[in-house]
């Protein structure tokens, strides 16, 4: 395997378990009432590479999913993610 396939892949695989752990960080200071992480760093987050984080955070943990933003940003950044891994890889 490529080095910079690997550099990508440990990339993805890090900045997915940030945005994972961002997510559910945001959700359990909303529950206590304390200061947030600000919706442009959790957006941010999905669209730098973590969207499967994102999406995992939303939809497993039920935070921002009624949220309009983070319904159309964060699918619309992994449809974009998958849409440049079919262009690159040729899938």
């Amino acid at each position: 395997m490529n080095i910079y396939l690997r550099i990508l892949i440990l990339y993805l695989l890090a900045v997915n378990l940030l945005t994972l752990i961002l997510y559910v960080a945001d959700k359990r200071k909303a529950r206590k009432g304390r200061w947030r992480i600000p919706e442009s760093t959790l957006v941010l987050s999905a669209w730098i590479g973590g969207s499967v984080g994102a999406l995992v955070g939303m939809y497993v943990f039920r935070h921002k999913t009624k949220h309009w933003k983070f319904r159309i940003l964060v699918p619309l950044a992994f449809a974009a993610h998958v849409a440049l891994a079919v262009w690159y890889f040729g899938f």
